[in-house]
């Protein structure tokens, strides 16, 4: 899947006035009813079944959206250290944005955390970046969430990878996307009573793994009424049976490398491969991939009266964002967050 860059565009309303960025920090990459979005029409709307390699020949494509979210849902409750109230924690006092020309008097930062469960991994950190307001204090304001791609610091690596492995071997947690989309639910909880944001006007996006964070969030919580996943669109049962797992892989490798151990194997393969995307993320390979979901993100009740999508793939650039995707997903915001 790494030759090619993907922008998936299932947008559904930006002057950008308020953005907030998830940053991934400690032991997982964690990095949240109801809006309905809208769907652009630059490509021909799916059948209504279609035929996927890895279902069975009577199983229906188009399976009712509200109760693929429910089974979801109940994955991601299903391995929860301990529930607890959100609560919020001032990271840094609130600063105005001084490295930016032009924006020192008209930005500021919020810098803070949500504690969305018990235990270790329940510390999220936000960054908020707003306007200040000076007239119109009263006005709401539409806001998008922003995900970053993995990173490649060995620093930051290092307990993401214990964490990873920790739950191949212990299966208590889900470190890998679904523990990100329960703290995007409970980031949905804080920006819907924030006193300025329009709760029907929320967007999300994010690169590469951000970008499936923002798939799988927009396909649970339908509070993100716009959608925007930058090269984060991959299906993963498809990678495995047509030997095009390696990149994902690679990326997290000492993960498979426990489990190929654990299996009494001498290299990793598809058999590693699937063993370990069931143990620390279920159904990822299976009924909540990619085209079950995001079909279903299209799907999320029969009463949408007007759904927007657009698909962008650019060929032959390998894994990395372009200015077109940026642009693309700025001005879908722009158009569909008003």
């Amino acid at each position: 899947m790494s030759t090619l860059s993907l922008s998936l565009l299932c947008l559904f309303f930006s002057v950008l006035p308020l953005i907030t960025s998830i940053k991934h920090e400690t032991g997982l990459a964690r990095a949240p009813p109801t809006c309905f979005p809208r769907v652009c029409s630059s490509l021909t709307y799916p059948p209504k079944t279609v035929s996927y390699k890895y279902r069975s020949a009577s199983e229906p494509a188009a399976v009712e959206a509200a109760k693929l979210r429910a089974e979801f849902l109940k994955v991601l409750h299903s391995r929860r250290s301990g529930q607890c109230n959100l609560l919020t924690a001032l990271a840094m006092a609130s600063l105005p944005k001084e490295n930016i020309e032009n924006f020192k008097d008209s930005m500021q930062e919020e810098k803070l955390y949500l504690i969305t469960e018990g235990g270790e991994q329940g510390r999220l950190p936000v960054l908020i970046i707003s306007k200040k307001e000076e007239d119109n204090k009263d006005r709401k304001r539409p806001a998008v969430v922003f995900l970053h791609s993995t990173n490649k610091s060995k620093e930051w690596l290092r307990p993401l990878l214990e964490a990873l492995i920790s739950s191949s071997k212990r299966g208590d947690t889900m470190p890998f996307i679904y523990d990100t989309v329960w703290d995007l639910k409970k980031l949905a909880d804080y920006l819907t009573e924030r006193e300025h944001i329009d709760p029907t006007r929320i967007g999300i996006t994010g690169e590469s793994l951000g970008g499936m964070h923002a798939w799988f969030a927009g396909f649970a919580d339908t509070r993100y009424s716009v959608v925007a996943p930058i090269i984060g669109v991959q299906g993963f049962r498809w990678a495995i049976e047509n030997d095009k797992w390696q990149a994902r892989v690679d990326s997290i490798k000492p993960v498979f490398e426990e489990a190929r151990i654990d299996l009494g194997k001498s290299v990793i393969d598809k058999e590693v491969v699937e063993k370990v995307w069931d143990r620390i993320a279920p159904g990822l390979a299976s009924k909540f991939d990619s085209p079950y979901t995001q079909f279903q993100l299209l799907h999320r009740e029969q009463k949408i009266p007007d759904v927007r999508f657009q698909f962008i793939a650019q060929p032959g650039i390998g894994h990395r964002v372009t200015p077109l995707m940026v642009k693309a997903a700025s001005d879908w915001f722009d158009k569909y967050l008003k």
